[in-house]
């Protein structure tokens, strides 16, 4: 192994190692955890690997006895308070067996990627062991063509999108040979903390907490009484603004797309050259961001037009990360920005400057991560509540994300991978859309509520064209 992809590796290894180390949930991750109903109301979400052959079992069944040792997140449970004084705490599972989570299956005479999608929707709607780690990885064997492929399910409250492409870039390898200078750790003799210590941990964090906020409070009536005006500009602007957050979307649930009640997923993939996306978007005065948003749109705006129904608007909800650089590895940062997506806009390149403005007029958005300061109580109320709370971001009928994935070739095992296909989970929306870009090419996963879209061919027809028409800009700009 080169000097350069040693020293990568190792980069790689260190970053791993410091992923998930916080004892606790954040209030963020125990309202998902507590408030799931699955698969009406999910949190899991999936990424779908497609290699160029199958590595070898045992040397996958390595690979991932060592990743769990280096990661011991891995290797834990959620322990829940016995009453809902503060978060779940992480504990080390003492039945923790590779076996249950790494799985080993293949497909029959019929291997194409259509065969893959629907063996990998018929897994991604199981629900998790709520007692066990949260996730699991199957290798599927047989793909045509001499492929394979590995499907990693992982609980919502483990880490959001993000924090997923951080740990799994960091754990696969930069060449196809066998790594024998990797770090080895012991597993950790963990004591299991007992459900009596975390409900006794958390009341006490809270009563910690106190003169924190009764300090934050004091100094905020200083502020008022010194810069009256200034407060009170502030205020009003931050409660017109929790007013635009908090209230149902500004524009109506397509017809269409109703109902939906999430008991049967359908999973389908696009794919384009980043490249031409990020040109599509200059075109049109925005980002790849914008350009995705827009092929969506357009696809959406297709499928309607021909079951004759026409809306100028859908309710949309795009996910904001809220990471700082010096954030831990792993967990959840980020909020939901619900917006009217102009759907109706007809010509691609007005349709991006129109998403353009409505984006950044939610990143502006002073009470954008106000959930953040609702969820403490949440977490503290019966779970039905949260899970109440939860369904508000399934009033939009398209959530849209869009994950920065791998620029560099990696390997699985002595596998290389040739996509990675995300897939997020549905919590109550018609369509979750996740894009993530892997060596220039942006691979989209549409996870679709089988009972809202009753016409998933044609579906796909308009989503590709809606995708192909935003796709032209950038071959008309280039011409």
């Amino acid at each position: 192994m080169s000097d350069t992809i040693r020293e990568r590796n190792q980069r790689a290894w260190a970053m791993a190692g410091r992923w998930g180390r916080a004892e606790r949930m954040n209030e963020l991750e125990a309202t998902m955890w507590r408030s799931e109903r699955h698969p009406q109301q999910s949190s899991t979400f999936c990424s779908l690997f497609v290699l160029d052959r199958a590595p070898r079992w045992d040397r996958l069944v390595a690979a991932h006895e060592w990743a769990s040792r280096l990661v011991p997140r891995t290797r834990q449970r959620v322990v829940e308070p016995l009453v809902p004084t503060g978060p779940p705490a992480w504990g080390a599972d003492p039945h923790f067996t590779l076996d249950y989570h790494l799985r080993r299956l293949a497909l029959g005479r019929r291997n194409g990627m259509t065969e893959l999608l629907e063996l990998t929707q018929s897994l991604a709607i199981l629900p998790f062991d709520r007692t066990r780690p949260l996730w699991e990885a199957t290798l599927i064997e047989g793909l045509q063509g001499g492929r394979a492929a590995y499907l990693l399910k992982i609980h919502h409250s483990l880490t959001d999108g993000l924090g997923a492409v951080q740990l799994l870039a960091a754990l696969q390898s930069r060449t196809r040979r066998h790594t024998k200078d990797k770090p080895v750790s012991a597993v950790a003799d963990e004591h299991e903390p007992d459900r009596l210590d975390v409900t006794v941990d958390g009341a006490l964090d809270a009563v910690r907490m106190l003169p924190a906020l009764a300090a934050e409070a004091a100094g905020a009536g200083r502020r008022a009484l010194s810069h009256p005006n200034e407060v009170a500009s502030e205020g009003l602007r931050f409660a017109a603004s929790l007013r635009r957050v908090i209230s149902p979307p500004p524009a109506p649930s397509s017809p269409l797309l109703a109902p939906r009640d999430g008991r049967r997923w359908l999973l389908r993939t696009l794919e384009c050259p980043l490249a031409d996306l990020r040109a599509a978007g200059r075109a049109g005065g925005g980002s790849v961001n914008d350009a995705y948003l827009a092929a969506l749109l357009g696809g959406m705006r297709r499928y309607h037009h021909v079951h004759g129904v026409e809306l100028d608007d859908l309710p949309v909800t795009v996910p904001v990360s809220l990471r700082r650089a010096d954030d831990p590895l792993g967990g959840n940062k980020f909020a939901g920005a619900m917006f009217a997506a102009p759907m109706g806009v007809a010509d691609p390149a007005d349709r991006i400057a129109a998403i353009r403005g409505a984006i950044l007029s939610q990143l502006n958005e002073p009470a954008l991560d106000s959930f953040s300061v609702f969820t403490p109580l949440v977490n503290r109320l019966p779970s039905a509540v949260g899970a109440s709370v939860m369904r508000l971001g399934g009033r939009t009928d398209l959530s849209a994300s869009n994950v920065p994935g791998p620029t560099e070739t990696t390997y699985l095992a002595g596998a290389q991978v040739l996509r990675v296909y995300p897939f997020g989970p549905l919590p109550g929306v018609a369509v979750m859309a996740v894009m993530l870009s892997h060596l220039g090419t942006c691979c989209i996963g549409l996870t679709i509520d089988a009972s809202a879209v009753h016409d998933p061919e044609t579906f796909m027809d308009a989503m590709a064209a809606g995708l192909g028409e935003v796709l032209a800009l950038a071959r008309a700009t280039a011409g």
